[in-house]
């Protein structure tokens, strides 16, 4: 894996993780941006998932639930996550706060 650069943070999809909902994942992205992080990796493990040292290095374990998701499936729920929060951020209307 490269480098990290020290204005970014690593964010391990894996089965152990954190589940956040469209509100949390707004949060978090909120604080590494207000706290001067300019990028944000987002790392899928390989067919057996991420090792001990990748997962004590991550600045975050992110999970979409205990099941197994194909690549593809991860990156596009990740996608869709990503762009709910960024929404969520603009103060878009999100349905279900409140």
């Amino acid at each position: 894996m490269p480098e990290m650069p020290a204005n970014a943070v690593s964010i391990l999809l894996d089965e152990r993780g954190d589940a956040l909902s469209s509100m949390e994942m707004a949060k978090k992205l909120e604080g590494w941006r207000d706290g001067g992080k300019r990028e944000a990796r987002f790392l899928i493990g390989a067919a057996d998932g991420h090792d001990q040292e990748q997962r004590r290095n991550a600045d975050q374990l992110l999970s979409f639930g205990p099941a197994t998701w194909p690549h593809l499936m991860a990156r596009a729920m990740l996608a869709e996550q990503l762009f709910r929060a960024t929404s969520i951020l603009a103060n878009h209307p999100y349905h279900r706060e409140g």
